[in-house]
């Protein structure tokens, strides 16, 4: 994007036309087993748990021919490949990478929000490192990657986080899209509304209920209809279907939850067994909070049920959680109703957020779940 660009459609007239990358790396996890490992190199490859009960963390571009995809439970991902290659995670051999890029991060900008272990944006508007455009900019981020740690990194560039994001996701793997300001919103409207980084499965299933199966499909909507069929969500809506987000990248993001989740071999039947791991799993995201010194007020609860429904309950307290028996009360007051159950549990999970000094804020598609690399290190 060059800086002799018009200005972005959601700026003032006499603001800077700003300039964000979004840098996703390609298949992280299981790009680094196949670096690191030979022998796995152009293999299906899924980083994860081989066991009946285990589940797919991340999944190599071969394997995601198959329809390998993360989350999906092993078993089912062997079932569609059968010569799936099961690889361990080595989360400490992850962090460091992922410390690694951020530091080449750093030359090119000074505002960069990472929004997990494989993924950023950075707000290159200033030009701290002197390439004259924030399409060379991303060019030489994804070159320094490459030679610095053998990985790809695929890059989106533009005026907005959204468009940005859409963007980086649009010639993957090892690709780079640049959509300039005045052809964001002709962008977003020739995408599947399924694109849309925060419209999840079940939103975007009412949606095509509705009607609206693309991003020109919701901008055909008038702010009144999508008021009576998305509520609070409609201003949100109706900018993203024109190319405007008025978010700003943000470095030191603040915590917004923090969690920890088991899935187990065989499934919990009893109370008592339930209640055990629920303790077990109080334990490990007290020590987490403990360790941030993180002090929430809601806790979610969240149970996946032999049949793989699942299903989530929050409760939120009045005063911050101070310790871990306050925790382990607040997620046994939740979990209480729904006991006993009638079928096993397959799956449970506690989640603490609403910190002490988080401020409210229509953050869009950005509000940041549970860290996967710190829930699939318990399963």
């Amino acid at each position: 994007m060059e800086d002799a660009a018009e200005p972005a459609p959601d700026a003032p007239p006499d603001a800077p036309v700003r300039k964000i990358i979004h840098v996703d790396m390609d298949a992280f996890y299981a790009s680094v087993e196949q670096r690191d490992d030979p022998s796995l190199r152009g293999k299906p490859v899924a980083v994860g748990g081989a066991s009946r009960r285990g589940v797919v963390a991340a999944a190599s571009y071969e394997a995601r021919k198959f329809g390998v995809r993360s989350a999906m439970p092993s078993i089912t991902a062997k079932r569609q490949c059968p010569d799936l290659i099961f690889v361990p995670p080595r989360f400490d051999v992850y962090r460091d990478i992922s410390h690694q890029i951020r530091a080449i991060f750093s030359d090119y900008a000074d505002e960069v929000e990472p929004l997990s272990l494989d993924e950023a944006y950075l707000d290159v508007t200033a030009d701290k490192a002197g390439l004259g455009s924030a399409t060379a900019a991303a060019k030489a981020i994804r070159r320094r990657i490459r030679d610095e740690t053998g990985l790809t990194a695929s890059a989106g560039v533009s005026y907005n986080k959204f468009i940005a994001k859409l963007a980086s996701d649009q010639n993957k793997p090892d690709g780079l899209t640049v959509i300039p300001p005045g052809k964001g919103a002709a962008f977003v409207q020739t995408l599947s509304i399924r694109r849309f980084h925060g419209i999840g499965p079940v939103t975007a299933a009412k949606m095509e209920g509705l009607g609206v199966f693309s991003g020109a499909d919701l901008a055909g909507k008038d702010p009144v209809w999508l008021a009576e069929n998305f509520g609070n969500s409609a201003e949100w809506l109706y900018n993203l279907a024109r190319g405007i987000d008025h978010r700003r990248v943000k470095s030191n993001r603040p915590l917004k939850s923090l969690g920890g989740e088991r899935t187990f071999f065989n499934d919990l039947t009893t109370d008592t067994e339930i209640r055990e791991a629920l303790a077990h799993v109080c334990t490990v995201v007290w020590d987490r909070a403990a360790k941030r010194g993180a002090r929430g007020r809601t806790v979610t609860l969240k149970l996946r049920y032999a049949d793989f429904k699942t299903i989530t309950r929050a409760k939120s307290v009045a005063a911050p959680i101070l310790d871990g028996a306050a925790l382990l009360a607040a997620g046994e007051a939740i979990l209480a109703p729904l006991l006993p159950t009638e079928q096993g549990i397959r799956l449970l999970g506690l989640t603490l957020s609403k910190f002490e000094g988080e401020e409210d804020e229509a953050d869009g598609a950005d509000v940041a779940d549970v860290a996967a690399n710190d829930l699939l290190s318990l399963i």
